[in-house]
């Protein structure tokens, strides 16, 4: 149409596509994405699954008297805020399991909040809430889910 044979427009299209994507990358770069860091949970009065070996650390690093450290690991391995990392780090030293903040209006125990969440059509979401705040596995929270 314009004078282009077919393999030079693919070839111009994927380039303004590379150009694209670059500009992409580097503007997320700039605005204060890495690659390595994870994002934050960000669900209002949910805490973010924190899996069992990462709580076992955590108590491994608070028994060696290095509740610094603890918090720290937390919260690489989590994106949980410094005051959440905090209370999940204090929970855990003192055996308790790990707390969630209750969002005002949201009823206190477990497996009410999680036939709330299912009945809103949100399974995953209460499957996550069971293995915040239980340590339970994946299968594990998804059959406590399913049988309520």
């Amino acid at each position: 149409m314009f004078g282009i044979d077919s393999t030079s427009a693919i070839v111009v299209i994927v380039l303004a596509m590379a150009v694209a994507l670059a500009l992409v990358i580097v503007l997320a770069a700039r605005a204060g994405a890495r690659p390595s860091t994870r994002l934050a949970w960000r669900t209002p009065g949910l805490m973010p699954p924190i899996p069992r070996d990462l709580q076992e650390r955590v108590r491994e690093l608070c028994a060696e008297g290095k509740k610094i450290h603890a918090i720290k690991a937390l919260r690489d391995g989590t994106g949980l805020s410094l005051k959440d990392a905090k209370d999940v780090v204090g929970a855990l030293d003192a055996g308790r399991s790990v707390p969630t903040p209750q969002p005002d209006g949201q009823p206190g125990d477990l497996a009410s909040r999680v036939r709330e969440l299912k009945a809103a059509g949100r399974a995953e979401q209460a499957v996550f809430l069971v293995r915040g705040e239980t340590g339970m596995s994946q299968a594990e929270a998804e059959t406590f889910v399913d049988a309520l």
